[in-house]
């Protein structure tokens, strides 16, 4: 066929199709044309490849009868971290550091950054009261409360320091002092009833309690524990003016009673400004944790050494890659209580990362997440699944018009379907004014949320669903563990890009193990475990767990992406 019949037919298909032409075929070419490019111009790459969520731990090709293989984010053969990794300055940069303790965690915060980009960078450390004041405290004056109150209960023969107060600087600067002063630190759970009080002070021997007025019971706390021996009361401003030195009538001369603030006015101003030489080799003591299950049970006492504290720490700061990693610029604020593992590990890592921390003493009591947050912007929080749940069925119920619903599926698709975070639009911005407002004066920083769900504390179950709409409400990347008491930090975790929604959205899943524990399954009762059925109890061991292995008499399964779940 020639060129020219070729010509020919293509003008005579093109004069019938143009002279079949009409609005309909006008209308439908349009809405193709439009179609076509509101896909190429919205459209959206993952912010991660998909095989890696799943396949989300790794696990050796064999496992024992009765027993799943190990699963570890750290691939096989290689060692979990066991501590900070801390570079001494003559050390030879071709062989590992040493895994450090508590001590390393204030000396990082102090001598600043080692990140390339923020060489030296320190971060803040802030006192929150309410919205219209916000004291910053310098690094320095905390170095020296915490050399002063060391020395103090050294002088007063104190060992076993138990520590009964709010999220603050005090209850922060009490823990390193026992660190550097080689004493006991016992957390115990603030706001507890007086039996619980007392009853925790009897078990664990402490002969020093570091507390705030009228949160502790002191006459019958005396009367009914006589082996206390010293108390440091942290006196707020308005409470200053009275004499909390005296002793109440009957209890005689046994209890030395001091307050924080006596302790570090009447030292001179040069004492306690250097802290003391680390010497690598000699035993520091451990850290006491109080678990407590459920409201009216016994609290389950456990003992952390350095060793699993570290090892979790540090395990936080590798769990997330730059440059979304802790930094100088970030501002943490725990509004969980820190007398839980969970959030004083984050808290600590945050410390040794050089970010900025806020305390507010609200924090664990309140489940209200932006009355947590009133008077900062933080970037980085951990809370409560109270606090979380809380917060998405009060946002939950405000979505109820079909654009504020659609304003929500378009930033709900989004990360479901596309693996990434919403991006801005008109559409999405349109739930703007009913999200809670975190943070203050200016809200909206908030880029990681941390929560931890307390292994059979009955705490709420959030689903995978409940997880996606706290993104789209906070504009935040949730990152979902699970905690057990003799497990420093967390038993496993989510992964920061794990945005997944699966089948109706009600399943719950805690990711893989962390950097510094794996997790296997074991036959249990009516659960076989086989080769077709990996549901068992689960256990977990490595570096930051207490006694370095522990089963912890729960049920659990391993899903197909290799990230636990409750059976």
């Amino acid at each position: 066929m020639s060129v020219g019949s070729l010509l020919n037919q293509f003008d005579d298909g093109l004069s019938s199709l143009l002279g079949q032409w009409n609005g309909y075929s006008t209308a439908i070419v349009t809405a193709l044309v439009l179609i076509l490019t509101y896909a190429i111009m919205n459209r959206v790459e993952s912010e991660v490849h998909p095989m890696l969520l799943a396949r989300q731990a790794a696990h050796e090709g064999i496992r024992n009868e009765g027993e799943t293989p190990v699963y570890r984010t750290q691939i096989p053969g290689y060692p979990l971290f066991s501590g900070l990794d801390i570079k001494d300055p003559n050390a030879s940069p071709f062989i590992a550091g040493r895994n450090g303790d508590l001590r390393d965690v204030w000396r990082r915060a102090v001598s600043g950054s080692q990140k390339k980009d923020a060489v030296g960078a320190k971060g803040r450390i802030l006192t929150v009261l309410g919205s219209e004041k916000v004291i910053e405290h310098k690094l320095d004056d905390i170095t020296r409360q915490i050399n002063l109150i060391g020395q103090h209960i050294v002088s007063q023969h104190g060992s076993k320091v138990a520590i009964y107060l709010p999220n603050s600087v005090e209850f922060i600067a009490t823990l390193f002092a026992c660190s550097f002063y080689n004493l006991t630190a016992i957390l115990l759970p603030f706001d507890q009833p007086e039996d619980v009080i007392i009853s925790m002070l009897q078990r664990s021997g402490a002969d020093t309690v570091v507390t705030a007025p009228g949160a502790f019971p002191f006459d019958n706390a005396v009367k009914s524990y006589p082996a206390l021996r010293q108390l440091i009361w942290v006196v707020d401003e308005g409470n200053k003016h009275l004499d909390w030195n005296e002793v109440p009538k009957g209890i005689g001369g046994s209890v030395n009673v001091s307050t924080w603030q006596d302790i570090i006015n009447d030292a001179p101003q040069d004492a306690g400004v250097e802290l003391p030489e680390a010497d690598p080799k000699s035993k520091i003591q451990d850290v006491v944790f109080f678990w407590q299950s459920k409201p009216g049970t016994l609290e389950e006492m456990v003992e952390f050494t350095q060793g699993n504290l570290v090892s979790a720490i540090y395990a936080q700061t590798q769990a997330i890659k730059p440059p979304h990693d802790f930094s100088p610029a970030d501002l943490f604020l725990p509004s969980a209580s820190l007398s839980a593992s969970f959030p004083l590990v984050l808290t600590l890592a945050a410390l040794f990362s050089n970010v900025s921390v806020a305390f507010n003493s609200v924090a664990g009591t309140s489940p209200d997440l932006a009355l947590a947050t009133v008077g900062v912007a933080p970037t980085i929080v951990v809370a409560t699944p109270q606090t979380l749940a809380k917060t998405h069925a009060e946002t939950t119920g405000k979505i109820t018009s079909l654009l504020a619903r659609a304003s929500h599926w378009v930033s709900t698709r989004s990360l479901v379907q596309n693996g990434a975070m919403p991006a801005a639009s008109f559409l999405a911005s349109y739930n703007d004014s009913l999200r809670p407002k975190i943070g203050s004066p200016t809200p909206g920083k908030l880029r990681l949320l941390y929560v931890a769900e307390p292994l059979g504390a009955g705490a709420p179950r959030l689903s995978e669903q409940t997880l996606s709409d706290l993104r789209v409400f906070t504009g935040a990347r949730v990152i979902y563990a699970l905690s057990a008491p003799k497990v420093a930090g967390a038993v496993t975790q989510t992964a920061f890009y794990d945005y997944r929604v699966s089948g109706d959205g009600t399943g719950v899943h805690f990711g893989p193990p962390t950097g510094a524990t794996e997790v296997y399954l074991v036959s249990s009762g009516s659960h076989k475990v086989t080769d077709d059925n990996y549901t068992g109890e689960i256990v977990v061991r490595g570096p930051a767990v207490a006694g370095g292995k522990v089963a912890l008499g729960a049920i659990g399964t391993i899903r197909v992406d290799n990230t636990l779940a409750y059976a």
